[in-house]
């Protein structure tokens, strides 16, 4: 249950949060791992890449004060302190990303081996009983892990997107989690809103544009990694009370949004990996809308999915119902996506 020394820590959260960022901008400065604009970087003078960084002092200091609060503490600890540095590098250095691939892949399989957290069954999707995935469920484990990672990724491409998105999928979870009665699962969920929100004000430029920071591949591949070793703690453990199909709609927007660019790539003949200006935010920037109206409306949409998927888990709605009406949305969302690029390619 939630106590007033919970609420103090909180706080004290926040603010070690904050703090970090503060110092650690400074030092990105230092050492020159900053974002200047390109031809896809529209922002203004070089921004600090240390909001991955920052976030990832902040959890592991929390972790080593808690370290019982989720299972396997010690190997999350470690992945995400390699997803960092990797990302740091790639940030500074722009690694490729068969190498980003490869690090994320071996991560997953860690996951596995030495964590024993695997897919290990998409539960009841079809109707006709609970889907028990055996030895291709470390394959999907491998795309479920790196797909998350790069899922969180590709969203982060406007202020406050990323922070805002992860927020909404951990907001999901800790519902979820205190409604089942699995405390400390909710409270680190809490912890990491806690966590993220001093990056996003400073992301948003709250303490003046010239103290803007940047998440970085470092803290997008965090948060991707962070979001799918929860998930499946949540809806794969032995005693999982979330059911599988739920977290589709948790993370219903990052992962459409994925899937429908890395289509329409495709179709251009382009490679799926290759860099664009075609994501949801792009889309409506490009409709007329402000960063901040862009900003408010992806993140009310991810917080309908999310609310779809909650009331689906709690009213027990069949999972299978649950699938369909995540794939029809899919489509719909794909279409709506392909129809703008069709208008913007005839104006």
């Amino acid at each position: 249950m939630f106590t007033f020394s919970m609420a103090i820590e909180l706080v004290f959260t926040f603010f070690f949060s904050l703090t970090t960022l503060f110092f650690m901008r400074k030092f990105a400065r230092k050492i020159g791992l900053v974002d200047k604009p390109n031809a896809r970087k529209l922002h203004q003078g070089s921004i600090p890449l240390v909001g991955g960084i920052s976030i990832c002092i902040s959890i592991l200091y929390f972790l080593f004060n808690h370290p019982d609060i989720i299972l396997r503490t010690e190997l999350y600890a470690i992945s995400i302190s390699i997803l960092v540095l990797v990302g740091a590098l790639d940030d500074k250095f722009d690694l490729s990303f068969k190498l980003r691939f490869l690090i994320q892949g071996a991560l997953s399989i860690a996951m596995m081996v030495l964590g024993g957290i695997e897919l290990s069954t998409a539960g009841n999707i079809f109707g006709s009983g609970a889907i028990v995935l055996g030895w291709v469920g470390y394959i999907i484990t491998i795309f479920a892990v790196v797909g998350s990672i790069n899922a969180f990724n590709m969203v982060d491409g406007i202020d406050g997107l990323l922070g805002a998105l992860s927020s909404v999928t951990f907001a999901g979870l800790a519902c979820l989690m205190y409604y089942y009665k699995q405390y400390d699962l909710a409270y680190f969920c809490i912890v990491l809103i806690t966590i993220i929100v001093p990056y996003i004000l400073l992301n948003l430029g709250a303490f003046g544009r010239k103290r803007r920071i940047f998440m970085g591949d470092a803290g997008s591949m965090l948060i991707g990694f962070t979001v799918i070793w929860l998930l499946l703690l949540s809806s794969q453990e032995s005693k999982a009370l979330m059911r599988p199909v739920t977290a589709l709609w948790l993370i219903a927007v990052p992962l459409m949004d994925m899937a429908a660019i890395m289509i329409r790539r495709v179709k251009r003949g382009d490679s799926p990996f290759k860099p664009d200006r075609e994501h949801l935010h792009h889309i409506f920037q490009r409709l007329g809308f402000s960063n901040i109206q862009t900003l408010s409306i992806i993140t009310i949409l991810a917080i309908s999915f999310a609310t779809i998927g909650i009331i689906g888990e709690i009213y027990n709605t069949a999972e299978y119902i649950m699938f369909y009406l995540f794939i029809i949305s899919f489509f719909i969302y794909l279409n709506f996506l392909m129809k703008v690029e069709q208008k913007n390619k005839t104006t």
